[in-house]
């Protein structure tokens, strides 16, 4: 039988990210545990790709180490990622830093964190530009006023003089977009940009994200485990679970015809709720990592689960040109 392929987006030429068999894992008590395993997917030129699942899957993990930023005890085992046709594994860590920030930006979810208190974020803006070359320290200071009011941010100039505990939490987020932003790259990673914001302010990040995605030409990679989110925002979706991707569609046929069971549990927990009824949830929690269940991850939480599940991993499954999931209820068996 011929092998499927490992992203349903891989032979795209108009793909800028490819992510080819990544693993990344962290030593922990003499033991490897494996929080990224075998993740394939490609980012094309232009588009917003959701990677999407719960907390503690590999999705912040998968981020970091597409820049390069997984700290010890991890470290990426294998794999490849190649961006617009180089392969960033082997570089050295100078060579990546000039990756980072110029084509490929992370907005991080916690932007209090991000931020130094200890400098005017008007400066941390123009720091990017400085590092980079992009521009002399007197017209850095200048296109950092203008990037900060590009990402709306009112009275730009008197801003740029704040201190980040000066400013609230949706405009510590813009400052943030707006550093990101900065030496125009051809990717942007966005971990959780809304999380910390409330309903208000998250639509107005989400409103801003797609108007710069647009202006600035870029690909966008967002994490997220909002559901909500992703409707709004992406074009593709990536389902992750204990640190392996389990299903890839467009977003309205992930929406419409879900294929792995928990893709549909995540589904039916947001979109079945009515007044008077108990939210549908996924029974059981997520693995340990450390101590995964024999065969597929997800198997001691499925209600479909065959005999099949408890025995070995389910390979990706293609189930059209552009869907793609990793489940025996969708194998070459059952389609035989």
């Amino acid at each position: 039988m011929t092998q499927p392929p490992t992203s349903t987006a891989s032979a795209d030429a108009g793909v800028l990210l490819e992510v080819d068999r990544l693993s990344t894992g962290f030593d922990v008590g003499g033991q490897v545990v494996r929080a990224v395993d075998d993740v394939s997917f490609a980012v094309r030129r232009g588009e917003t790709l959701a990677l999407v699942g719960e907390s503690g899957c590999g999705k912040s993990v998968t981020a970091l180490s597409i820049l390069r930023l997984v700290q010890p005890p991890g470290r990426i085992l294998s794999g490849r990622i190649t961006l617009e046709g180089r392969n960033l594994l082997p570089l050295g860590e100078r060579e990546m830093q000039a990756v980072r920030g110029a084509r490929i930006s992370l907005i991080f979810q916690e932007p209090t964190a991000a931020l130094n208190p200890v400098f005017t974020v008007g400066d941390q803006v123009a720091e990017s530009l400085l590092v980079h070359g992009q521009a002399s320290r007197r017209d850095a200071r200048d296109r950092a006023v203008q990037l900060l009011h590009a990402v709306r941010i009112p009275d730009a100039a008197e801003r740029a003089r704040a201190y980040p505990h000066q400013l609230s939490g949706g405009m510590r987020q813009r400052v943030l977009i707006a550093m990101a932003l900065a030496c125009r790259p051809a990717l942007v990673i966005a971990d959780e940009p809304t999380t910390a914001l409330d309903v208000t302010i998250q639509a107005e990040i989400l409103d801003l994200l797609r108007d710069m995605k647009a202006e600035y030409g870029l690909s966008l990679l967002l994490i997220t485990h909002d559901l909500g989110v992703v409707a709004e925002m992406a074009d593709r979706v990536l389902v992750m679970y204990a640190g392996r991707i389990v299903e890839e569609a467009p977003v309205r046929t992930l929406f419409r015809t879900p294929a792995h069971p928990y893709t549909q549990g995540l589904l039916a927990s947001v979109t079945r709720r009515s007044e008077g009824r108990r939210l549908p949830a996924i029974e059981g929690t997520v693995p340990d990592l450390a101590r995964l269940p024999k065969g597929c991850a997800f198997g001691p939480r499925c209600a479909s689960r065959l005999a099949t599940c408890g025995l070995e991993a389910p390979g990706l499954s293609p189930l059209s040109p552009d869907q793609a999931v990793r489940c025996h209820l969708h194998g070459p068996e059952r389609r035989a």
